[in-house]
Protein backbone atom coordinates (compact mmCIF):
# COMPACT_ATOMS: atom_id res chain seq x y z
CA UNK A 1 0.00 0.00 0.00
CA UNK A 2 1.19 3.50 -0.72
CA UNK A 3 2.11 5.98 1.95
CA UNK A 4 -0.94 8.23 2.36
CA UNK A 5 0.27 11.12 4.45
CA UNK A 6 2.34 14.23 3.85
CA UNK A 7 5.44 15.34 5.77
CA UNK A 8 4.71 17.06 9.07
CA UNK A 9 6.22 20.31 10.31
CA UNK A 10 5.66 20.97 14.02
CA UNK A 11 3.71 24.00 15.15
CA UNK A 12 1.14 24.76 17.81
CA UNK A 13 -1.85 24.37 15.47
CA UNK A 14 -0.92 20.99 14.03
CA UNK A 15 -2.53 18.54 16.44
CA UNK A 16 -5.69 18.36 14.32
CA UNK A 17 -3.64 17.80 11.16
CA UNK A 18 -1.65 15.03 12.85
CA UNK A 19 -4.84 13.41 14.12
CA UNK A 20 -6.35 13.50 10.63
CA UNK A 21 -3.28 11.97 9.00
CA UNK A 22 -3.05 9.21 11.60
CA UNK A 23 -6.76 8.52 11.18
CA UNK A 24 -6.33 8.15 7.41
CA UNK A 25 -3.46 5.74 7.97
CA UNK A 26 -5.59 3.66 10.35
CA UNK A 27 -8.48 3.71 7.86
CA UNK A 28 -6.24 2.45 5.07
CA UNK A 29 -4.81 -0.33 7.22
CA UNK A 30 -8.24 -1.50 8.35
CA UNK A 31 -9.52 -1.44 4.77
CA UNK A 32 -6.77 -3.90 3.82
CA UNK A 33 -7.94 -6.55 6.31
CA UNK A 34 -9.32 -9.76 4.80
CA UNK A 35 -12.94 -10.73 5.31
CA UNK A 36 -13.03 -12.95 8.38
CA UNK A 37 -15.49 -15.41 6.87
CA UNK A 38 -13.19 -16.01 3.90
CA UNK A 39 -10.23 -17.05 6.03
CA UNK A 40 -9.45 -20.68 6.75
CA UNK A 41 -9.06 -21.88 10.32
CA UNK A 42 -5.29 -21.86 9.79
CA UNK A 43 -5.46 -18.32 8.42
CA UNK A 44 -7.43 -17.13 11.45
CA UNK A 45 -5.06 -18.90 13.81
CA UNK A 46 -2.06 -17.35 12.10
CA UNK A 47 -3.26 -13.76 12.47
CA UNK A 48 -4.05 -14.21 16.16
CA UNK A 49 -0.75 -16.00 16.79
CA UNK A 50 1.41 -13.45 14.98
CA UNK A 51 -0.40 -10.58 16.70
CA UNK A 52 0.14 -12.29 20.07
CA UNK A 53 3.78 -12.97 19.26
CA UNK A 54 4.34 -9.26 18.68
CA UNK A 55 2.18 -7.65 21.35
CA UNK A 56 2.64 -9.89 24.37
CA UNK A 57 6.33 -9.16 24.74
CA UNK A 58 6.74 -5.80 23.04
CA UNK A 59 4.00 -3.29 23.83
CA UNK A 60 5.33 -2.49 27.31
CA UNK A 61 8.84 -2.16 25.81
CA UNK A 62 7.55 0.30 23.22
CA UNK A 63 5.67 2.35 25.79
CA UNK A 64 8.65 2.31 28.15
CA UNK A 65 10.77 3.62 25.28
CA UNK A 66 8.27 6.44 24.85
CA UNK A 67 8.49 7.25 28.57
CA UNK A 68 12.31 7.32 28.51
CA UNK A 69 12.38 9.50 25.39
CA UNK A 70 10.11 12.38 26.40
CA UNK A 71 11.04 15.47 28.41
CA UNK A 72 7.73 17.10 29.30
CA UNK A 73 6.17 16.24 32.64
CA UNK A 74 2.70 16.07 31.09
CA UNK A 75 3.82 13.48 28.52
CA UNK A 76 5.63 11.46 31.20
CA UNK A 77 2.56 11.43 33.43
CA UNK A 78 0.27 10.27 30.62
CA UNK A 79 2.64 7.51 29.49
CA UNK A 80 3.21 6.37 33.06
CA UNK A 81 -0.55 6.01 33.59
CA UNK A 82 -0.71 3.84 30.46
CA UNK A 83 2.17 1.67 31.65
CA UNK A 84 0.70 1.35 35.13
CA UNK A 85 -2.56 0.05 33.65
CA UNK A 86 -0.74 -2.44 31.40
CA UNK A 87 1.19 -3.88 34.36
CA UNK A 88 -1.50 -3.63 37.06
CA UNK A 89 -4.15 -5.38 34.95
CA UNK A 90 -1.64 -7.82 33.42
CA UNK A 91 -2.53 -7.12 29.79
CA UNK A 92 0.10 -9.60 28.50
CA UNK A 93 -1.68 -12.28 30.54
CA UNK A 94 -5.02 -11.27 29.03
CA UNK A 95 -3.55 -11.65 25.57
CA UNK A 96 -2.05 -15.05 26.35
CA UNK A 97 -5.42 -16.33 27.61
CA UNK A 98 -7.04 -14.96 24.46
CA UNK A 99 -4.56 -16.80 22.22
CA UNK A 100 -4.85 -20.06 24.17
CA UNK A 101 -8.66 -20.03 23.98
CA UNK A 102 -8.51 -19.42 20.22
CA UNK A 103 -6.04 -22.30 19.77
CA UNK A 104 -3.52 -19.77 18.50
CA UNK A 105 -0.53 -19.91 20.82
CA UNK A 106 2.42 -18.50 18.80
CA UNK A 107 4.90 -20.97 17.34
CA UNK A 108 8.49 -20.44 16.19
CA UNK A 109 7.25 -19.99 12.61
CA UNK A 110 4.78 -17.30 13.73
CA UNK A 111 7.60 -15.41 15.45
CA UNK A 112 9.86 -15.72 12.41
CA UNK A 113 7.13 -14.43 10.08
CA UNK A 114 7.23 -11.03 11.82
CA UNK A 115 10.85 -11.04 13.02
CA UNK A 116 12.40 -8.59 10.56
CA UNK A 117 9.63 -6.00 10.74
CA UNK A 118 9.45 -6.31 14.53
CA UNK A 119 13.21 -5.75 14.82
CA UNK A 120 12.89 -2.58 12.74
CA UNK A 121 10.34 -1.23 15.23
CA UNK A 122 12.47 -2.25 18.21
CA UNK A 123 15.55 -0.52 16.79
CA UNK A 124 13.53 2.60 16.04
CA UNK A 125 12.23 2.72 19.63
CA UNK A 126 15.80 2.23 20.87
CA UNK A 127 16.78 5.57 19.37
CA UNK A 128 14.57 7.25 22.01
CA UNK A 129 13.24 10.06 19.81
CA UNK A 130 10.34 11.45 21.80
CA UNK A 131 7.97 12.98 19.27
CA UNK A 132 8.31 10.24 16.60
CA UNK A 133 7.78 7.50 19.21
CA UNK A 134 4.72 9.29 20.60
CA UNK A 135 3.34 9.56 17.07
CA UNK A 136 3.90 5.84 16.56
CA UNK A 137 2.17 4.91 19.81
CA UNK A 138 -0.73 7.30 19.17
CA UNK A 139 -1.23 5.67 15.77
CA UNK A 140 -1.06 2.22 17.32
CA UNK A 141 -3.59 2.92 20.08
CA UNK A 142 -5.95 4.39 17.48
CA UNK A 143 -5.54 1.32 15.30
CA UNK A 144 -5.93 -1.21 18.10
CA UNK A 145 -9.22 0.19 19.37
CA UNK A 146 -10.76 -0.47 15.95
CA UNK A 147 -8.84 -3.69 15.20
CA UNK A 148 -10.28 -5.40 18.27
CA UNK A 149 -13.62 -6.16 16.61
CA UNK A 150 -11.79 -7.98 13.79
CA UNK A 151 -9.60 -9.89 16.24
CA UNK A 152 -12.58 -10.85 18.41
CA UNK A 153 -14.44 -12.19 15.37
CA UNK A 154 -11.44 -14.31 14.39
CA UNK A 155 -11.41 -15.81 17.87
CA UNK A 156 -15.17 -16.42 17.80
CA UNK A 157 -14.86 -18.28 14.52
CA UNK A 158 -12.14 -20.35 16.17
CA UNK A 159 -14.70 -21.42 18.75
CA UNK A 160 -13.44 -19.18 21.55
CA UNK A 161 -15.62 -17.38 24.09
CA UNK A 162 -12.64 -15.68 25.81
CA UNK A 163 -13.06 -12.01 24.89
CA UNK A 164 -11.63 -10.10 27.87
CA UNK A 165 -8.60 -8.83 25.94
CA UNK A 166 -10.58 -7.53 22.98
CA UNK A 167 -13.37 -6.13 25.16
CA UNK A 168 -10.94 -4.19 27.37
CA UNK A 169 -8.82 -2.80 24.54
CA UNK A 170 -11.77 -1.89 22.37
CA UNK A 171 -12.78 0.54 25.13
CA UNK A 172 -9.66 1.70 26.98
CA UNK A 173 -7.63 2.48 23.87
CA UNK A 174 -10.11 5.21 22.88
CA UNK A 175 -9.05 7.19 25.95
CA UNK A 176 -5.41 6.18 25.48
CA UNK A 177 -5.40 7.64 21.96
CA UNK A 178 -6.77 10.97 23.17
CA UNK A 179 -4.31 11.12 26.07
CA UNK A 180 -1.35 10.34 23.82
CA UNK A 181 -2.41 13.15 21.47
CA UNK A 182 -2.30 15.46 24.49
CA UNK A 183 1.13 14.11 25.42
CA UNK A 184 2.28 14.69 21.85
CA UNK A 185 1.19 18.32 21.96
CA UNK A 186 3.05 18.88 25.22
CA UNK A 187 6.21 17.25 23.93
CA UNK A 188 6.18 19.15 20.62
CA UNK A 189 5.84 22.40 22.55
CA UNK A 190 8.79 21.60 24.81
CA UNK A 191 11.04 19.90 22.25
CA UNK A 192 9.94 20.84 18.72
CA UNK A 193 11.67 18.62 16.14
CA UNK A 194 13.75 20.21 13.42
CA UNK A 195 12.27 20.72 9.94
CA UNK A 196 14.25 17.79 8.51
CA UNK A 197 13.00 15.28 11.10
CA UNK A 198 11.07 12.30 9.74
CA UNK A 199 8.33 12.40 12.35
CA UNK A 200 6.35 9.55 10.82
CA UNK A 201 9.15 7.02 10.52
CA UNK A 202 7.82 4.98 13.43
CA UNK A 203 4.28 5.08 12.05
CA UNK A 204 5.61 3.69 8.76
CA UNK A 205 7.51 0.90 10.51
CA UNK A 206 4.66 -0.11 12.79
CA UNK A 207 2.17 -0.04 9.93
CA UNK A 208 4.46 -2.38 7.98
CA UNK A 209 4.63 -4.70 10.99
CA UNK A 210 0.84 -4.82 11.24
CA UNK A 211 0.65 -5.73 7.55
CA UNK A 212 3.13 -8.58 8.13
CA UNK A 213 0.83 -9.90 10.89
CA UNK A 214 -2.15 -10.07 8.54
CA UNK A 215 -0.78 -10.68 5.06
CA UNK A 216 0.53 -14.28 5.32
CA UNK A 217 -3.06 -15.37 5.88
CA UNK A 218 -4.12 -14.16 2.45
CA UNK A 219 -1.07 -15.17 0.38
Amino acid sequence: MERIYAPLTPNGAQTDSIKEQLSRTVDGLLASLPATEQLSADGRRGIIARYSSVLEGNFIYWMTGAYLSVGSEEARSIILDNLREEVRDCHPGMLRRFAIAAQAVPSDSDAMAVYRDLMNVRLFVGRLSGVPILLMMTFFEGFIQRFMAFLAELARLQGSVEQEYTDVHGVCDVAHTQELLRALGAEMTLNPPGPAANLLEGVDLLRTLMISIVQPAVN
